[in-house]
């Protein structure tokens, strides 16, 4: 089909037309002749089929009858018409559709703007939970650093008390030696007593220099004690700033974890942005587990260090007490009398009761 409106008719009147101007009908001046409309290649092909169909001379029009021209020029016009309502079908139909393509465009263009504000909103949402990561990275770092010397001042706390307790355990050792010789010193006594009690006056004086001597040893005990006693209050106020320093960490846990559970919302809310957020907030969560675990550890050994120092307070009282009975039962025997070498003491010393 020709385009706008160029038929095989309007192409045969425009060649009749030359012919009888006494012009060659070539395509370009059958193109001229026409308004400088058609294509060429339609223009050819009209002419082609025109010159196999009619291949007359030059002057064969003139001989063509009144009647058939009247003939051709109707069912020129008739042609004419019918291309005209085509094209004018065709051009409604081609304004409707560009209508349609219009509005289908003016969508595209809303969509596209509502797209990208929605796309700027997420990347500013991504910068946002980008910077409460690094934010939260630091705080868990600083907390990893606190926990640290928090634990090493737990150790120097437990080598501190296991220091005290091998004095302790010196000091007990210290103590039964000496009620050991207590105990040989008595029954040497009483055995130089039974033999001999002519020398009575040379043990007595040997056994005043050995209480003597005692005594200094147990005045060096109690200093030593109350050395121990001052540590034990001083290691008592410092496990108590431990304890405040635990119950801080423990706050700072919970305020993370707080920290953590709106991370967790605000990744619930821009879910699906990246696999590589939820991988951090997992890591955030172990090592909040594992801060709480070295919290709870920390706390286990402040308990053991408490029970350490009562148990060294109750040993110490225990040394106290043997010793204010050790020197109750010194003065009772320092304070018995005795009859010449004829007779018989009127009292003998007593044996005191082991605690």
């Amino acid at each position: 089909m020709a385009r706008g409106g160029i038929n095989k008719a309007v192409v045969l009147k425009a060649r009749q037309s030359l012919l009888a101007k006494g012009t060659h009908p070539s395509i370009d001046a059958v193109r001229v002749e026409l308004g400088n409309t058609g294509s060429k290649t339609t223009i050819a092909r009209y002419l082609k089929e025109i010159e196999s169909y009619d291949p007359r001379p030059l002057s064969s029009r003139e001989r063509m009858g009144e009647e058939l021209s009247a003939m051709v020029e109707s069912l020129l016009d008739r042609l004419m018409e019918e291309g005209n309502e085509s094209i004018e079908q065709c051009r409604s139909v081609f304004g409707l559709e560009r209508v349609g393509l219009e509005t289908h465009i003016a969508s595209l263009q809303t969509e596209l703007t509502s797209a990208r504000s929605q796309l700027d909103a997420q990347q500013a949402a991504i910068e946002a939970q980008s910077a409460e990561l690094k934010t939260t990275q630091s705080s868990l770092q600083a907390e990893l650093t606190r926990n640290a010397r928090l634990n090493q001042r737990c150790i120097d706390l437990e080598a501190l008390v296991s220091d005290r307790d091998k004095q302790i355990h010196s000091l007990e050792e210290k103590h039964v030696h000496a009620r050991g010789v207590l105990e040989h010193y008595r029954q040497s006594v009483k055995e130089q007593r039974d033999q001999d009690q002519r020398r009575h006056e040379s043990q007595l004086h040997e056994a005043q220099v050995e209480k003597r001597k005692l005594q200094e040893t147990l005045v060096m005990k109690q200093d030593d004690l109350t050395r121990l006693n001052r540590d034990n209050e001083r290691l008592l106020g410092e496990s108590k700033q431990q304890v405040k320093a635990l119950h801080a960490h423990e706050a700072r846990i919970q305020t993370l974890a707080a920290e953590i559970q709106g991370l967790k919302l605000a990744e619930a809310k821009s879910a699906g942005i990246t696999e590589q957020h939820q991988e951090q907030i997992t890591r955030l969560r172990q090592e909040a587990k594992t801060l709480t675990e070295t919290a709870a550890k920390s706390s286990e050994r402040e308990l053991e260090s408490r029970l350490l120092l009562v148990a060294a307070q109750s040993e110490n009282e225990q040394l106290r007490r043997l010793q204010a009975t050790e020197a109750e039962t010194d003065g009772s025997d320092s304070n018995t009398t005795f009859v010449p070498a004829s007779g018989k003491p009127k009292t003998a010393p007593t044996k005191p009761s082991r605690k």
